[in-house]
């Protein structure tokens, strides 16, 4: 038997957060004590995890199974880096046996605070905290933290399986072989979708390998997968985008005959509008080549509302509006035929 999610300081933790919501603290919902009593967790019952995003919401199920139940604060169509907690998350916070975050400060406030917290049952694991520094990209300027998109590099993201593996053993050891059995099967699948993303975007043709989106939040995609990847804003939806950026981006679609932009689903169409009409006002027409996933995932319940799905749809949709090949059902269909390294026409 274990007591969880039970430690001294975590209700500062909930008044913190209550306080960067404007949340009232009081009235019936979370009470900011020095201690509260929790009922032992039955190694029987699942466990209750929380996670931020659907992306580490869905490696944490995988790996889970019917061991565990994984609650995503941040569904479809969230921008993580504005999310604000409501009472209601403060209360799955606090019911829960163990808590998933990104790390690299893409939850905000929220997610600095939670990064306090020490050990997975005192609080929440930042899934990328193994990651090396290293291995980060830090974007050019004023932004004063590494990029914290890693799930768009999909051999980056497996490495944050193990973690979370260990994490789950620690909050439930009679699970443990479970969670390392499921991690053999999810690192199996990450790395045939990461061989998959590697055929589609490589049959892009050199010169058209050019990524214009709302945000930077391609960055570790592009560096992986050999794109030249260009934001309009930078890697926080937070940030503006200049006149002079806009200019700029305008003169590379036109300069390098792009054929196609992309928006977000989750930030505003407005900038690459924008974008299409500046290049058309220079006679260069510009498509929008399609939506993709990048803060959050596609619908609860769809195949781009999982992990594989998103980036699946990501690449495909890049790859065949940019003039590359994509098989018919994308990567599903590939994996399942044993195309490997014979990429179908589109």
């Amino acid at each position: 038997m274990q007591e969880v999610f039970v430690v001294r300081g975590f209700h500062l933790l909930i008044g913190l957060l209550l306080t960067s919501s404007g949340l009232p603290i009081g009235c019936g919902e979370v009470e900011s004590s020095t201690s509260v009593a929790t009922p032992p967790v039955s190694v029987e019952a699942p466990s209750a995890v929380v996670t931020t995003t659907g992306m580490i919401g869905d490696l944490v199920g995988s790996l889970a199974g019917d061991r565990g139940t994984v609650t995503v604060l941040m569904g479809e169509g969230v921008d993580p880096h504005l999310f604000k907690p409501t009472a209601s998350d403060v209360r799955r916070l606090l019911a829960a046996d163990l808590v998933f975050h990104n790390g690299l400060f893409l939850e905000g406030r929220m997610g600095s605070v939670l990064s306090q917290v020490e050990g997975p049952l005192g609080g929440s694991v930042a899934v990328t905290a193994g990651i090396p520094a290293s291995s980060l990209l830090q974007p050019d300027g004023a932004e004063a933290h590494p990029d914290p998109h890693v799930w768009m590099d999909v051999q980056a993201w497996s490495s944050t399986i193990m973690p979370m593996v260990e994490a789950l053993c620690e909050m439930d050891p009679e699970g443990c072989d479970s969670f390392r059995r499921n991690a053999l099967v999810l690192e199996a699948e990450l790395a045939e979708l990461d061989q998959y993303v590697r055929e589609v975007i490589g049959s892009i043709p050199p010169d058209q390998r050019v990524l214009v989106t709302a945000h930077d939040a391609f960055g570790y995609f592009g560096r992986a997968y050999g794109l030249d990847v260009q934001g309009i804003q930078g890697i926080s939806t937070e940030s503006e985008a200049g006149l002079a950026d806009m200019n700029r981006l305008v003169q590379r679609l036109v300069d390098g005959s792009i054929p196609a932009v992309f928006v977000e689903s989750s930030v505003s169409e407005k900038n690459v509008r924008a974008l299409v009409e500046g290049a058309a006002a220079q006679g260069h027409p510009v498509i929008i080549g399609g939506e993709l996933f990048s803060d959050a995932m596609g619908a609860p319940g769809s195949w781009e509302g999982t992990y594989p799905g998103m980036i699946d749809h990501n690449a495909s949709t890049i790859a065949r509006s940019l003039g590359g090949e994509v098989p018919d059902g994308g990567f599903r269909a590939w994996r399942s035929s044993g195309a490997r390294g014979e990429t179908e026409g589109r």
